[in-house]
């Protein structure tokens, strides 16, 4: 069996079950969708025979996510059984998505593997290894970077510690630091963390039962730059899930931060104000640059009025050395444009622009420019960070701007605290607009000429902007 595990494969028994898988894709993008010959479509590929193929692939070194009963699955594989240490991750998921299980592979990674499963299925999963639950970490299967060099000696070590043992750290390591091992400066056991460049004669190194050894390595730092949307759990993708469920460092504004819940648990967290970005950007480029797993947490899409543009603003300026070797990905997640529209119709369903009503990092001569040639243009304008406690007129001179343009019964959308608590959509008209209305927390969405609004049944109305203008015919 090979030790390198492959892309994980998703195994589906029937139809029902694939918008499950498409879930568990989302988080996984590298896996593979598996459908039985008959009973599936939209799956990446095909089987007929569920045994076999389940043993094919897992020789192979694949991690096996079935959405299947448990006991299939045990009973398909467990001919083939034979090294625990290599054997890839086994998972079982309910049919309906509402249990994940790791069944294999506990060394190799499963149980990281099921907790990113169930994120992206907002459900817990049902680790049942007493150290994993014990210690929030298996000895066994330290991450990369780390060698255990007697892993022989780490189940009874394990063992040990379950029963009242306590141990020593000698050396530096955040991933055994974040742990919830029952450290002790005169501790029975001890773990020893050395600095290696793998050249190191193991012969010469002190191990026993009461003693483990990891050689620690450099690894490659990682810096995602994540959207969690407006504030709603429900809108936070099961790729940014995934993200910060492995995540070393989470870096951000405080209130954001706040919103990420359960998924910063085990986390080192670095909080700053919403006003330092480049400071914030320089910070988490520095802890990806010592080998961590680092993401930096913004509110709606990271790459709109966010922190994306700011951690590559800082290393475009400053290029450090050290920043070159990080990989860096952008993760999308759900605007608050796209939220407000999406609470009251289809206000951007035709050409639209998003303007930031802030003169801190741009003159408001530009910012009124634009105002004003969208306006005449004709576009829907979302309006971001419309008024704060330092600038209070900003709105009311775009306000006068927009109605040397638009008619004062144009439709206006004031959003505020979306997916959070307090939210609340409201529709006024333009002439009824204020700076009063609004603050840091509120997205302004003013519609064209062409915007209308109808009324629903309740008192409230639906607004929508049409995909054409009038006299123009889609046919």
């Amino acid at each position: 069996m090979k030790s390198q595990l492959k892309p994980p494969v998703i195994l589906i028994l029937g139809e029902a079950s694939v918008s499950i898988a498409h879930q568990i894709q989302m988080a996984l993008p590298d896996s593979i969708e598996y459908g039985l010959t008959g009973r599936t479509q939209s799956v990446d590929l095909t089987f007929s025979k569920f045994s076999q193929t389940v043993r094919e692939l897992f020789s192979q070194g694949h991690p096996i996510i079935g959405i299947c009963a448990a006991g299939i699955l045990i009973r398909a594989l467990a001919p083939i059984l034979s090294d625990k240490r290599a054997e890839p991750p086994v998972i079982a998921v309910a049919e309906d998505g509402s249990a994940v299980v790791p069944l294999l592979g506990g060394l190799t990674g499963a149980n990281d593997l099921a907790n990113s499963i169930a994120n992206a299925l907002n459900i817990r999963a049902s680790v049942t290894a007493t150290g994993q639950l014990r210690f929030n970490l298996v000895l066994e299967a330290p991450p990369a970077g780390y060698d255990l060099v007697n892993p022989e000696h780490a189940k009874s070590f394990t063992s040990d510690l379950i029963n009242g043992a306590t141990v020593r750290l000698i050396g530096k390591s955040p991933w055994l630091s974040q742990g919830n091992l029952p450290f002790s400066l005169d501790g029975t056991h001890i773990i020893e963390v050395i600095e290696s460049d793998r050249s190191i004669d193991r012969s010469s190194l002190v191990i026993d039962r009461t003693h483990l050894v990891y050689l620690s390595t450099p690894t490659q730092g990682k810096l995602a730059i994540v959207g969690i949307g407006p504030g709603a759990a429900k809108w936070m993708s099961p790729e940014v899930k995934s993200i910060l469920q492995s995540a070393t460092d989470l870096v951000g504004y405080k209130t954001y931060l706040n919103l990420v819940g359960n998924l910063a648990k085990g986390k080192q967290i670095h909080e700053s104000d919403n006003r330092v970005e480049l400071d914030r950007a320089r910070h988490a480029l520095d802890l990806a640059a010592e080998g961590k797993s680092v993401v930096v947490v913004s509110s709606g899409d990271p790459g709109i009025f966010a922190m994306a543009a700011a951690v590559f603003e800082v290393l475009e300026r400053e290029a450090k050395p050290e920043w070159q070797k990080i990989d860096i990905q952008v993760a999308p997640g759900i605007s608050a444009m796209q939220a407000a529209a999406a609470a009251i119709g289809a206000p951007l369903g035709h050409d639209f622009c998003a303007i930031s009503l802030s003169d801190i990092l741009k003159p408001w001569e530009i910012v009124a420019e634009r105002i004003t040639a969208v306006a005449q243009a004709d576009f829907v304008i979302a309006f971001y960070n419309p008024v704060s406690t330092q600038r209070t007129w900003q709105l009311t001179a775009a306000i006068d701007i927009l109605l040397k343009y638009r008619s004062t019964e144009t439709p206006v959308i004031l959003a505020r605290n979306l997916g959070r608590s307090g939210e609340e959509v409201r529709v006024i008209s333009l002439s009824q607009l204020t700076s009063e209305q609004a603050d840091m927390r509120t997205i302004i969405l003013v519609g064209s000429s062409q915007t209308r609004t109808i009324p629903r049944s309740d008192g409230r109305v639906w607004v929508y902007t049409p995909r054409n203008y009038q006299g123009i015919s889609e046919h």
